[in-house]
This record gives structure tokens, C-alpha cells and sequence, in this order.
């Protein structure tokens, strides 16, 4: 029995270790982000900036789309172009589009979807005329003003992608729930890419408010159906030596569905598609980053392993429940120690990052319903266990049939 708790406390120990590590990633980060200090990119010139081309990928999007293409052709100078790809579209967005002034080239097949496949052919149409930086939008969202000047500058200097803040708000009257989930989207898509800017290291890129130099747009692996083309771009960009980085000076915008339906699909989606990159590439790319001695796919890889914090939250809780178990046998307490410490690492973290970033989108009080919104989404993490979401889908809109 002895050697048993032994073997299962080594093992227990290794286990949260394992969890250690990417929590300590994600507190790091949050303190990095913490100085009220400006952090902007050396993006100010007097010269001209080169031509950009907006790249709008959209899959039925003809509610919402006039929107997103008002807030990009008020930022658009002579020479510039704005592209809307209607993607295997059932309604009117192509329509709307050329209405509202973009440029449009409609893609029909319904064999290949996904937002990869979309930018793939958009990209192949640009490449006519090809401009010197592309910028990508989605066609939900708003690209607040000065934002592209300051991106095409950023990627202009820096010759490698460059990724804006990308926030997601609450709708008006939003549930608790939703703006907890605002909070959540704040520390992953501002506190720590800020953190790891402070740092010096990359960041993974978001969907939307990425900008690419031509030569590396033109020669990415855009075409596919996975659920996070994004972070898999990003991946495979840092891996081939031009790794994104954060411009926080630059703002792109949208909004949270208001419906249940289209918040657990799009929840779903982000959650699947995370876990699913950081089990297949984490540890090969980890270990490639060490051999190659390449310190910023190192700290990207590092940050790509730091899972949804509900995810790291319910690890954690079961890793405790299992090392008290193994240590309640008689095997070692130390998976126990590692185990709590990382628990108030967490726990600090959360708190810090409210502090300093969330306290106008969740009230203290309000702060402690982080357990119940936790185990509200037991269910997303349910389904990966029986059959984790693979394919695109698209979340549906407010107002939207479909």
C-alpha cells in the first residue's frame, strides 16, 4: 500500500506542477499589466503611411454588416481599399455590403467553411492589386477611430503581425453571467497580451484588428475549418519567425449575443478550440521553442498553454480534491502544497485583474457569483470530453434566424 500512495503522490505531485505553471504564466502577466503607465507602440510619423487594403470576411452577416464597413471607410485614405468576402452567404449580405460602399467578391462552397477559408480568398483576390499591409475586421464589429492608421504604422515598422485590442462588451441590461464573461474576455484579450507586451513577448492573435505585411499574408496558412483559425494562425506565424505583437493604442469592438443560444455556441467554440490547440501543439511546440533556444515562441507558447480560466478553475478544484485524497492514504503532501499555493496564485490574480481593469463591469459582490458561472459552464467542458467541437459554426446574432 505504501508503494502505491507513493507512485500515485509522485504522480499527483507531477499533475500539479503542471498546473502550476501556466497559473503562474497568468499571474505574471496580470502583475506585468498592472503600472497605470502609458504602453504605446512607436507608431507616431509624419510620413505617409503605406496603403492598406481591410479584409471582411462574413457568413450571413447583412444585419449587422453596415456597421462594421461605416467604422472602417471613415478611416480609409485615397488608395485604400475595403474587401467584403460573403461567405456561402443565404442572405443579403453581399448586397448590403455593395450598398454600403465596400468592395465584394462572393465565395460559394459549402464543402469548405470556415472563416480560414474565407480570408484565403479574399487574400487570392487582393492579390491583383495587392496592397502593402492587410488589415483584418470582422463584419461584427467596430473598428474605433485612428485604429488603422495606427495598426498599418505598427505592422508597417515592427514587419510583423500586429494585433489591436479586441473587446467584447455586454448588450445593454446584460445578465450577470454575460458580463462575467466580459470580465473573462477582458483579462484574456487585454490584461495579459498588455502583460506580455510589458514583458516582451508576443501575443496570440484575436480574429479580428490583426494586421499582416503583404509578404506574410500573402503566404500564411489560411485555408481551413478550424474553430480558432486565429490562434492557430498566430501559432504558426510565430513558429515561422514573425510572431504577432499587441498594439493597444488600436481598438476594434463588438458585442456579446444577448440569446443563450448563440452565447453557449460561440462559448463553446472559443473553449473547444483552445484546448484543443494547446493539447495538440503545446508541449511539441514548447519543446521546439527550448531546443531552438527561440525565446519569444517560448513566452508565446507559454501564454497559448494558460487555459480558459473556468477550465483552470475546475482543474484546479478537482487537482485539490485528488492530492488531499492521495496525501489522506498516506502517500506525500506535497501535491497538496503545490496545489494550494497555486490555488492563491489564482485566486490573486482574478482579484488584481478586477481591481485594476474590471471593477466598472462587475461590482465586487458581484465578483463572488465566480463559482456558480463556473460551474454554469460544466456542461461546454461535458461535451469535450464526449465529443469536443471540431467543425466551424457560426454563432447566431441577435435578431438572427439562423
Amino acid at each position: 500500500m505504501s508503494a502505491i500512495a507513493g507512485a500515485l503522490g509522485l504522480l499527483a505531485t507531477i499533475a500539479a506542477i503542471v498546473l502550476w505553471v501556466p497559473t503562474t504564466v497568468l499571474l505574471i502577466e496580470i502583475l506585468a499589466a498592472w503600472p497605470t503607465r502609458a504602453t504605446r507602440a512607436q507608431i507616431e510619423s509624419a510620413s505617409p503611411r503605406p496603403p492598406l487594403a481591410v479584409l471582411m470576411p462574413a457568413h450571413d452577416e447583412a444585419l449587422g454588416i453596415g456597421a462594421a464597413i461605416a467604422s472602417v471607410l471613415r478611416q480609409l485614405a485615397p488608395g485604400d481599399r475595403l474587401l467584403v468576402v460573403a461567405d456561402n452567404c443565404t442572405d443579403s449580405t453581399a448586397q448590403v455590403a455593395a450598398a454600403a460602399g465596400a468592395e465584394v467578391v462572393e465565395r460559394n462552397d459549402p464543402l469548405r467553411r470556415g472563416k480560414g477559408y474565407a480570408l484565403d480568398h479574399g487574400v487570392r483576390h487582393l492579390a491583383a492589386r495587392p496592397p502593402a499591409i492587410v488589415i483584418v475586421v470582422d463584419a461584427d464589429c467596430e473598428a474605433h477611430p485612428g485604429s488603422l492608421d495606427r495598426l498599418t504604422r505598427a505592422c508597417a515598422i515592427a514587419a510583423r503581425p500586429i494585433q489591436a485590442l479586441y473587446l467584447m462588451r455586454s448588450p445593454p441590461d446584460a445578465v450577470l453571467r454575460t458580463r462575467l464573461a466580459e470580465l473573462a474576455w477582458t483579462v484574456k484579450n487585454h490584461v495579459r497580451p498588455l502583460g506580455g507586451l510589458r514583458l516582451g513577448a508576443p501575443c496570440q492573435l484575436m480574429g479580428t484588428g490583426m494586421a499582416f505585411t503583404w509578404s506574410v499574408i500573402a503566404t500564411a496558412p489560411l485555408a481551413s475549418g478550424h474553430i480558432v483559425e486565429d490562434m492557430q494562425l498566430g501559432l504558426d506565424l510565430a513558429r515561422a519567425g514573425t510572431p504577432p505583437l499587441f498594439c493597444p493604442d488600436a481598438l476594434v469592438t463588438s458585442v456579446f449575443p444577448a440569446s443563450d443560444e448563440g452565447t453557449t455556441a460561440q462559448r463553446t467554440r472559443w473553449e473547444h478550440g483552445h484546448l484543443g490547440v494547446i493539447f495538440r501543439h503545446g508541449v511539441p511546440t514548447l519543446c521546439r521553442a527550448i531546443a531552438q533556444r527561440r525565446l519569444a515562441l517560448l513566452l508565446m507558447v507559454l501564454d497559448l498553454c494558460v487555459p480558459p480560466l473556468a477550465s483552470l478553475v475546475l482543474l484546479l478544484l478537482a487537482m485539490a480534491g485528488v492530492s488531499a485524497l492521495v496525501w489522506a492514504i498516506g502517500g506525500s503532501g506535497a501535491a497538496l502544497v503545490v496545489t494550494t499555493v497555486t490555488i492563491a496564485e489564482l485566486v490573486s490574480g482574478i482579484w488584481i485583474a478586477w481591481w485594476r481593469f474590471g471593477r466598472g463591469i462587475v461590482s465586487a459582490g458581484e465578483l463572488l457569483s465566480v463559482p456558480a458561472y463556473v460551474v454554469a459552464k460544466i456542461p461546454i467542458y461535458a461535451r469535450l470530453l464526449k465529443s469536443r467541437q471540431m467543425e466551424w459554426v457560426r454563432t447566431k446574432r441577435d435578431g438572427s434566424t439562423k
